[in-house]
């Protein structure tokens, strides 16, 4: 009978220690500082000589890209036609083509458009 008590209590103790895994809080890449801080020519440039470790270097890292916009739809810009930004609301401000900075988390690259990719992307001011 002992064991069952032992049993049941190890199987509630990993049920939550699993529900707390699975169910983490969500990041908020808005407040968090920026590692690595790149302008999006030296950014496409690591990718074009050695696309992998330059992937393992910034994946799921939060980066700021500083360039010109090139393209911009309300819910994203890419700047100069290599970094593509992706936000999560539509775009508020009013935007000019000069220079922008902006933060937002690498999730990859894409080789055959040549451009990196950015998700939950913030503008700086």
């Amino acid at each position: 009978m002992k064991k069952w008590y032992v049993l049941i209590l190890l199987c509630i103790v990993v049920g939550i220690i699993g529900y707390r895994y699975v169910y983490q809080d969500h990041r908020d890449i808005a407040t968090e500082t920026s590692i690595y801080k790149l302008t999006a020519s030296d950014l496409l440039d690591e990718f074009a000589i050695n696309p992998m470790t330059s992937e393992n270097k910034y994946l799921n890292k939060t980066i700021e890209v500083s360039g010109s916009i090139s393209d911009k739809n309300p819910q994203s810009i890419t700047i100069e036609d290599k970094v593509f930004c992706q936000f999560s609301s539509k775009i508020q401000k009013a935007l000019n083509t000069e220079q922008i900075k902006i933060k937002g988390r690498f999730i990859g690259y894409d080789d055959l458009l040549e451009q990196v990719k950015l998700d939950q992307c913030t503008i700086i001011d």
